[in-house]
Parts: structure tokens; sequence; C-alpha cells
């Protein structure tokens, strides 16, 4: 059994991750603005202030902490607060741990397949590739430069870069559940997913294998919008219509964000299978069977 600290654990993946980790009789603490549970403990970024109690007898931490980063427009100001909600939260925690000298067995961080920008080409990214020179990289570079810190006191790091989660409720999924289900723009650009439990399970084997290092979160399976698309109207019983929406409304309503929408690359989880997980949710078909 162990300790563990999650952060942004109230959210889609932290919810089920807590779940997940108290079945198999770990202690997990959650950090909340409003802490309303026996778990849950105050924090507040803007006051550097975080319950010295959440840190007592801590073996790892999982950082999930930040701002969706398609909940709305990319304004500048909105562009800052998608940074600091993942790299401030994290150089909070790191000054009260280097502080308190705390020996961490592991900290464990999200990040974002968009590591390698956001864009469509025949590449197959890996964990060694460089990242993209767009905001969404620019985001994962500093995120997880915010995570890699904790090396400097010894504590092992781990970082999943994360697709689309797909979970029951909530997140990108019940978004794409449309009346009648069509891809985006040219339906060409790739979208790298997960099934929520996958992803979850992905953390725990980081703990209770001593996994450390950079790993594409992602599923082996490979599927454009169009694909995708197609998949989910099956799955859900609803019509499925293969012209694309266009492009240019996708950018009149959601500006730079659409981006997101219309761009993306496959990605290898080789390596996290080479390490030894193995995925239960590998294809989309058994994906989408237990979340539809």
């Amino acid at each position: 059994m162990a300790n563990i600290l999650i952060t942004g654990g109230t959210g889609l993946v932290g919810t089920r991750l807590t779940e997940l980790l108290v079945k198999k009789n770990h202690e997990v603490r959650i950090l909340s603005r409003n802490p309303s549970a026996k778990n849950e403990y105050k924090w507040d970024i803007s006051k550097d202030f975080i319950d010295e109690k959440v840190l007592e007898n801590l073996d790892y931490i999982i950082h999930l902490a930040g701002a969706g980063i398609a909940d709305e427009r990319w304004t500048d100001k909105r562009k800052q607060v998608i940074i600091d909600s993942r790299v401030e939260t994290a150089n909070l925690i790191f000054d009260k741990i280097k502080a308190q000298k705390i020996e961490l067995k592991g900290f464990i961080s999200a990040s974002g397949s968009n590591f390698y920008g956001a864009k469509t080409t025949d590449k197959i990214y890996e964990e060694k590739d460089k990242a993209g020179n767009d905001f969404l990289g620019e985001v994962c570079v500093k995120w997880e430069a915010a995570a890699t810190q904790f090396k400097a006191l010894e504590i092992p790091v781990t970082i999943l870069r994360t697709g689309i989660v797909l979970a029951e409720k909530g997140g990108a999924l019940e978004k794409m559940k449309t009346p009648v289900v069509s891809p985006l723009g040219s339906g060409d650009q790739y979208l790298s997913w997960i099934h929520i439990d996958d992803l979850c399970e992905m953390y725990i084997y980081s703990i209770e294998n001593n996994l450390s290092g950079t790993y594409n979160a992602v599923a082996p399976e490979y599927h454009t919008s169009k694909s995708f698309s197609k998949e989910l109207a099956k799955n859900i019983n609803r019509p499925f219509l293969p012209i694309g929406v266009p492009s240019f409304i996708l950018k009149m309503v959601f500006g730079e964000l659409a981006v997101i929408l219309l761009e993306g690359s496959r990605l290898s989880s080789k390596k996290i299978e080479k390490n030894g997980y193995s995925f239960r949710f590998s294809t989309l078909d058994i994906a989408l069977k237990s979340v539809s």
C-alpha cells in the first residue's frame, strides 16, 4: 500500500484513478481549492499555500492539475492560464517537497499527446522525437520541465503524454455523440485516443512497477477523424455522414483552438508496451463498447 497525492483529483481522470487506487488498497489524498471530502486537503496557488498535513508520510504524487485545453477560446489570457495551471502548481509542490526534504518514491505527471505539435503527417511519433514549435508544443515542454525538476531532488519522474480520453461520462467522447456523427475538416487527421481505464492503469503500473521515464499514453490502434467517427456511429447506433464539418466553420467558432480538431498525427505506444504494460482496450471497437 502506498500513500498517493493527486492534483486534479476531482476531474475526469482523477476521479476514476482514485476509485481504482482505493480498490488496490492504496491511500489517496486530493488537493482541492475547496475541500469537501475526508481525503481532500486545501491548496491555494495564489497564496503559495498547501495544507502540509497532505505531505505527511507521502510516497507518490500524481500531477493531473491543469485548465482544460479545449474549454475556452485561446485568448492570450487563456493561454497563460493553461500554462500556469500546470506549471505553477508543480512548482509550488516542488518548493514544499524540497523545503521539507520529503523523500518521494516518484512524481508522475500528465502531459499531452500534442507534445509533438498539432499537425497531420505520415510520421509515427516516438518519445525521443522533438517537441512541436506551436502553442501546444510549448505547453507540453513547460509542463514536462516542471515535472522533470523533481529529478534534482533524486525523485524518479514519470511522464504520460496522453491522447483523447474515452470515458462513459464526460470528456471529449460525450461531445462527439451528436445526432449525426461526422468527421471534422478533411477527416484525414489522426486522433490519438486511450480508454480511461487503460490510462489510469498506466499510472498505477508506474507506481507498482517503479516505472520512470516518458511514455506515449495512447492506444496502439490508429484512427483518423473519419474512421473514428464511423466506428463511433456504429457503436452508438447513429447515422454516419462521411462529409466532414468544414474547416472554416470550426475556425470561425473556435478560433485558433480549432487546430486541435483539424490536425493530428499518430503516436507509437510501443515503449510502454515494451516496459510491460498490456492494454485492456487495444482497439477502438472494444473501447467504445465499454463506454457507449
